[in-house]
């Protein structure tokens, strides 16, 4: 059971940065992703990383979002630069069902995801 805190959401304006962590009770030798949900929307998903460093993203935040993480510090990491208002929304990370679950075509779907945090709120205003 992998338990997983974010944290470093906020408000910023339109063109700021954050970055956001996330915490994992046990190791992040996973493949993980963030996924976000606006109001009214589903659930998307915005950036996943493999075991390694293969990442993937949306095409609403290739060029703006870096996703990282830190296996010695058990810590999932998504910079945001150049934020937009439709950047607003809860941010949510999440790791695999187990360490050799990690398929690249779906990679951003929550269907591939067991592990969930609560989420941080980031809103971006014009």
């Amino acid at each position: 059971q992998v338990q997983l805190v974010e944290s470093g959401g906020g408000s910023v304006q339109a063109g700021g940065s954050l970055r956001l962590s996330c915490a994992a009770s046990a190791s992040t030798d996973y493949c993980m992703a963030w996924f976000r949900q606006a109001p009214g929307k589903e659930r998307e998903g915005v950036a996943a990383i493999d075991r390694g460093t293969s990442t993937k993203y949306a095409d609403s935040v290739k060029g703006r979002f870096t996703i990282s993480k830190d296996n010695a510090k058990n810590t999932l990491y998504l910079q945001m630069n150049s934020l937009k208002p439709e950047d607003t929304a809860i941010y949510y990370c999440a790791a695999a069902p187990t360490r050799w679950y990690c398929r690249r075509s779906t990679a951003l779907s929550p269907n591939d995801y067991s592990y969930w945090g609560q989420g941080t709120q980031v809103t971006v205003s014009s």
